[in-house]
Protein backbone atom coordinates (compact mmCIF):
# COMPACT_ATOMS: atom_id res chain seq x y z
CA UNK A 1 0.00 0.00 0.00
CA UNK A 2 1.41 3.59 -0.71
CA UNK A 3 0.23 5.83 2.26
CA UNK A 4 2.03 8.95 1.77
CA UNK A 5 2.80 11.54 2.46
CA UNK A 6 3.87 9.89 5.17
CA UNK A 7 4.58 13.42 6.88
CA UNK A 8 6.91 11.91 9.93
CA UNK A 9 9.36 14.11 9.94
CA UNK A 10 12.74 12.63 11.70
CA UNK A 11 15.25 11.76 9.67
CA UNK A 12 19.20 12.18 9.34
CA UNK A 13 22.39 12.93 7.57
CA UNK A 14 24.91 9.56 6.27
CA UNK A 15 27.80 9.10 7.73
CA UNK A 16 29.86 7.78 5.93
CA UNK A 17 33.61 7.06 6.41
CA UNK A 18 34.23 10.37 4.49
CA UNK A 19 31.71 12.22 7.02
CA UNK A 20 33.94 15.03 9.13
CA UNK A 21 34.95 14.88 12.42
CA UNK A 22 33.37 18.07 12.88
CA UNK A 23 29.57 16.08 11.41
CA UNK A 24 30.55 13.01 13.53
CA UNK A 25 31.09 15.26 16.50
CA UNK A 26 27.14 17.18 15.94
CA UNK A 27 25.55 13.75 16.23
CA UNK A 28 26.93 13.05 19.48
CA UNK A 29 24.31 15.35 21.60
CA UNK A 30 20.42 14.30 21.42
CA UNK A 31 19.54 18.39 19.84
CA UNK A 32 22.11 17.43 17.56
CA UNK A 33 20.65 14.02 16.41
CA UNK A 34 17.11 15.24 16.13
CA UNK A 35 18.50 18.20 13.90
CA UNK A 36 20.18 15.27 11.69
CA UNK A 37 17.09 13.09 11.71
CA UNK A 38 15.11 16.40 10.17
CA UNK A 39 17.94 17.00 7.32
CA UNK A 40 18.22 13.21 6.66
CA UNK A 41 14.35 13.22 5.94
CA UNK A 42 14.44 16.05 3.23
CA UNK A 43 17.50 14.59 1.57
CA UNK A 44 15.54 11.42 1.23
CA UNK A 45 18.43 9.17 3.32
CA UNK A 46 17.09 6.16 4.41
CA UNK A 47 20.42 4.49 5.60
CA UNK A 48 20.67 7.26 7.97
CA UNK A 49 17.39 6.99 9.41
CA UNK A 50 17.37 3.28 10.32
CA UNK A 51 21.08 3.78 12.06
CA UNK A 52 19.56 6.45 14.11
CA UNK A 53 16.39 5.18 15.08
CA UNK A 54 15.81 2.19 17.30
CA UNK A 55 14.86 -1.17 16.01
CA UNK A 56 12.95 -2.71 18.76
CA UNK A 57 9.88 -5.04 17.96
CA UNK A 58 7.64 -3.29 20.62
CA UNK A 59 8.43 0.26 19.89
CA UNK A 60 5.10 2.21 19.30
CA UNK A 61 4.73 5.83 17.72
CA UNK A 62 1.93 7.90 15.63
CA UNK A 63 1.78 10.32 13.04
CA UNK A 64 -1.16 12.28 11.43
CA UNK A 65 -3.98 10.53 9.37
CA UNK A 66 -4.18 7.79 13.00
CA UNK A 67 -1.55 6.19 11.45
CA UNK A 68 0.38 4.42 14.27
CA UNK A 69 3.71 2.42 13.86
CA UNK A 70 4.75 -0.33 16.13
CA UNK A 71 8.31 -1.73 15.41
CA UNK A 72 10.95 -0.54 11.96
CA UNK A 73 9.27 -2.39 9.04
CA UNK A 74 6.31 -0.55 8.52
CA UNK A 75 7.83 3.13 8.66
CA UNK A 76 10.58 2.45 6.66
CA UNK A 77 8.36 1.30 3.65
CA UNK A 78 5.97 4.75 4.31
CA UNK A 79 9.08 6.39 4.28
CA UNK A 80 10.25 4.64 0.89
CA UNK A 81 7.43 5.25 -0.63
CA UNK A 82 7.13 8.58 0.72
CA UNK A 83 10.37 9.75 -1.00
CA UNK A 84 9.24 8.06 -4.29
CA UNK A 85 6.13 10.15 -4.55
CA UNK A 86 7.28 13.18 -3.25
CA UNK A 87 9.59 15.29 -5.99
CA UNK A 88 11.08 17.54 -2.92
CA UNK A 89 10.87 17.78 0.63
CA UNK A 90 12.21 20.74 2.59
CA UNK A 91 11.57 20.90 6.36
CA UNK A 92 12.57 24.07 8.00
CA UNK A 93 12.39 23.67 12.25
CA UNK A 94 10.69 26.45 13.48
CA UNK A 95 11.04 25.71 17.13
CA UNK A 96 12.86 22.97 19.27
CA UNK A 97 13.24 22.19 22.63
CA UNK A 98 15.53 19.12 24.41
CA UNK A 99 15.47 17.93 28.22
CA UNK A 100 18.16 15.48 29.26
CA UNK A 101 18.57 13.37 31.43
CA UNK A 102 21.02 10.73 31.99
CA UNK A 103 20.83 7.92 28.95
CA UNK A 104 17.44 9.38 27.72
CA UNK A 105 16.15 12.74 26.55
CA UNK A 106 13.17 13.83 25.06
CA UNK A 107 11.90 16.59 23.16
CA UNK A 108 9.25 18.84 21.69
CA UNK A 109 9.82 20.00 17.87
CA UNK A 110 7.47 22.43 15.60
CA UNK A 111 8.64 22.35 11.88
CA UNK A 112 6.95 22.81 8.50
CA UNK A 113 7.05 19.83 6.41
CA UNK A 114 6.91 21.36 2.72
CA UNK A 115 6.54 18.61 -0.13
CA UNK A 116 6.30 18.69 -4.09
CA UNK A 117 5.39 16.07 -6.33
CA UNK A 118 5.05 16.59 -9.83
CA UNK A 119 1.81 16.72 -11.59
CA UNK A 120 1.97 17.48 -15.15
CA UNK A 121 3.31 20.84 -15.98
CA UNK A 122 2.56 22.41 -12.90
CA UNK A 123 4.23 21.33 -9.99
CA UNK A 124 2.23 20.99 -6.51
CA UNK A 125 3.26 22.29 -3.55
CA UNK A 126 1.63 21.43 0.24
CA UNK A 127 2.90 22.80 3.68
CA UNK A 128 1.92 20.40 6.55
CA UNK A 129 2.27 23.12 9.92
CA UNK A 130 3.19 19.85 12.36
CA UNK A 131 4.32 19.54 15.78
CA UNK A 132 5.87 16.66 17.23
CA UNK A 133 7.61 15.43 20.37
CA UNK A 134 9.73 12.16 21.20
CA UNK A 135 12.00 10.30 23.50
CA UNK A 136 15.57 9.34 22.31
CA UNK A 137 18.20 6.87 23.92
CA UNK A 138 21.76 6.96 24.43
CA UNK A 139 23.06 3.71 22.76
CA UNK A 140 26.78 2.48 22.98
CA UNK A 141 27.75 6.34 22.79
CA UNK A 142 24.95 7.21 20.22
CA UNK A 143 21.65 8.73 20.60
CA UNK A 144 18.61 6.62 18.79
CA UNK A 145 15.16 7.94 18.49
CA UNK A 146 12.76 5.37 20.71
CA UNK A 147 9.71 6.72 19.79
CA UNK A 148 7.58 9.87 18.59
CA UNK A 149 4.13 11.57 18.17
CA UNK A 150 2.81 13.96 15.56
CA UNK A 151 0.14 16.05 14.31
CA UNK A 152 -0.88 19.09 12.42
CA UNK A 153 -0.26 22.47 14.53
CA UNK A 154 -3.59 23.98 12.56
CA UNK A 155 -7.23 22.58 12.25
CA UNK A 156 -6.94 22.49 8.40
CA UNK A 157 -3.74 20.17 8.00
CA UNK A 158 -2.41 21.11 4.45
CA UNK A 159 -2.05 24.33 3.19
CA UNK A 160 -1.59 25.25 -0.38
CA UNK A 161 1.23 27.14 -1.36
CA UNK A 162 0.69 27.09 -5.46
CA UNK A 163 -0.45 30.39 -7.19
CA UNK A 164 -3.39 28.67 -8.45
CA UNK A 165 -5.76 27.19 -5.79
CA UNK A 166 -7.61 24.77 -8.20
CA UNK A 167 -4.58 22.46 -8.86
CA UNK A 168 -2.78 23.29 -4.86
CA UNK A 169 -2.61 20.43 -1.97
CA UNK A 170 -4.47 22.50 -0.11
CA UNK A 171 -7.51 22.02 2.16
CA UNK A 172 -10.57 22.91 0.93
CA UNK A 173 -14.00 21.30 -0.79
CA UNK A 174 -12.95 21.59 -4.15
CA UNK A 175 -10.38 19.28 -3.42
CA UNK A 176 -13.26 16.56 -2.04
CA UNK A 177 -14.89 16.87 -5.82
CA UNK A 178 -11.88 15.95 -7.65
CA UNK A 179 -11.29 12.83 -6.03
CA UNK A 180 -13.83 9.75 -6.38
CA UNK A 181 -14.16 7.90 -3.53
CA UNK A 182 -17.18 5.70 -4.95
CA UNK A 183 -17.10 1.96 -4.89
CA UNK A 184 -17.64 -0.97 -2.50
CA UNK A 185 -15.04 -1.06 0.16
CA UNK A 186 -13.75 -3.81 2.97
CA UNK A 187 -13.67 -1.94 6.28
CA UNK A 188 -11.38 -3.88 9.28
CA UNK A 189 -11.62 -3.19 12.55
CA UNK A 190 -8.30 -3.82 13.70
CA UNK A 191 -8.23 -4.65 17.31
CA UNK A 192 -12.10 -6.59 17.23
CA UNK A 193 -11.28 -7.94 13.96
CA UNK A 194 -14.61 -6.89 12.84
CA UNK A 195 -15.10 -6.71 8.54
CA UNK A 196 -18.25 -5.72 7.12
CA UNK A 197 -18.93 -3.75 3.55
CA UNK A 198 -19.51 0.07 2.18
CA UNK A 199 -21.18 1.36 -0.64
CA UNK A 200 -20.32 4.72 -1.07
CA UNK A 201 -20.53 7.33 -4.30
CA UNK A 202 -18.07 10.03 -5.36
CA UNK A 203 -18.17 12.01 -2.20
CA UNK A 204 -17.88 9.03 0.38
CA UNK A 205 -21.15 9.02 1.50
CA UNK A 206 -23.09 5.80 1.85
CA UNK A 207 -24.35 2.48 4.12
CA UNK A 208 -22.38 0.33 5.41
CA UNK A 209 -23.45 -3.98 6.58
CA UNK A 210 -22.89 -2.69 10.69
CA UNK A 211 -26.16 -2.11 12.46
CA UNK A 212 -27.66 -0.45 9.44
CA UNK A 213 -24.80 2.19 9.15
CA UNK A 214 -23.63 5.04 7.30
CA UNK A 215 -20.36 7.08 6.51
CA UNK A 216 -20.84 10.90 5.95
CA UNK A 217 -17.61 12.26 4.76
CA UNK A 218 -16.78 15.92 6.04
CA UNK A 219 -13.72 16.44 4.45
CA UNK A 220 -10.94 14.99 1.83
CA UNK A 221 -7.42 16.89 1.60
CA UNK A 222 -4.14 15.71 0.31
CA UNK A 223 -5.25 12.02 0.85
CA UNK A 224 -6.21 12.81 4.41
CA UNK A 225 -10.38 11.09 4.39
CA UNK A 226 -12.24 12.81 7.50
CA UNK A 227 -16.22 11.97 8.53
CA UNK A 228 -18.30 10.48 10.82
CA UNK A 229 -20.41 7.52 11.21
CA UNK A 230 -23.59 6.26 12.75
CA UNK A 231 -24.98 2.84 13.35
CA UNK A 232 -28.95 3.19 14.47
CA UNK A 233 -29.09 -0.48 14.94
CA UNK A 234 -27.04 -0.17 18.18
CA UNK A 235 -27.39 3.93 18.63
CA UNK A 236 -24.28 4.51 18.50
CA UNK A 237 -21.92 7.21 16.39
CA UNK A 238 -18.55 8.70 15.94
CA UNK A 239 -16.18 10.07 13.56
CA UNK A 240 -13.17 8.60 11.50
CA UNK A 241 -9.66 9.73 10.27
CA UNK A 242 -8.44 7.64 7.24
CA UNK A 243 -5.20 8.42 4.93
CA UNK A 244 -6.04 7.10 1.18
CA UNK A 245 -3.20 5.54 -0.65
CA UNK A 246 -1.59 7.12 -3.78
CA UNK A 247 -3.39 4.62 -5.91
CA UNK A 248 -6.98 4.94 -4.38
CA UNK A 249 -7.12 1.58 -3.14
CA UNK A 250 -6.57 1.14 0.08
CA UNK A 251 -7.04 3.86 4.04
CA UNK A 252 -5.96 3.16 7.36
CA UNK A 253 -6.91 5.24 9.56
CA UNK A 254 -8.93 5.42 13.51
CA UNK A 255 -12.39 5.33 14.51
CA UNK A 256 -14.03 6.94 17.72
CA UNK A 257 -17.45 7.19 19.13
CA UNK A 258 -18.72 10.65 20.08
CA UNK A 259 -22.26 8.57 21.35
CA UNK A 260 -23.40 5.93 22.73
CA UNK A 261 -26.90 5.52 23.29
CA UNK A 262 -27.72 8.21 25.71
CA UNK A 263 -24.17 8.60 26.68
CA UNK A 264 -23.57 12.00 24.61
CA UNK A 265 -20.56 14.50 24.12
CA UNK A 266 -17.48 11.66 24.73
CA UNK A 267 -14.64 13.34 23.88
CA UNK A 268 -13.48 12.89 20.31
CA UNK A 269 -10.41 10.33 20.10
CA UNK A 270 -10.76 9.15 23.53
CA UNK A 271 -12.49 5.92 22.80
CA UNK A 272 -12.67 3.80 19.43
CA UNK A 273 -9.70 1.91 17.55
CA UNK A 274 -7.91 1.14 14.33
CA UNK A 275 -9.54 1.42 10.83
CA UNK A 276 -7.86 -0.80 7.26
CA UNK A 277 -10.32 -0.19 4.57
CA UNK A 278 -9.68 -2.07 0.76
CA UNK A 279 -11.11 -1.25 -2.03
CA UNK A 280 -13.18 -4.29 -3.76
CA UNK A 281 -14.29 -2.56 -6.92
CA UNK A 282 -11.97 -0.77 -9.39
CA UNK A 283 -10.86 2.51 -8.67
CA UNK A 284 -12.65 4.65 -10.39
CA UNK A 285 -10.84 7.15 -13.89
CA UNK A 286 -11.18 10.32 -14.61
CA UNK A 287 -13.33 11.20 -17.74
Amino acid sequence: MNRGPCVWILSAIVMLASVSSGRAADEQSPEATVRALVRANAEKDMETMSRLMAHDADITSYTIGGRKYVGWGDLERDMEEEFKSAATIEIPIRELKVWTRGDLAWYAMEVDYIRTVSAGSQPQRALLPLRETGVLERRDGQWVLLSWHESFRNAGGAVGLNEHPSVTLASSNNHLAQTDLSGEWEILEVEDDKRYRAMLDKAGNGPYTQHGGRFTTNRFSDRLWQGTWQQPGNDREGGFEVLLSEDGKEAKGVWWYTRVGTHKNIPPREHGGTYQWKRITPVPTAP
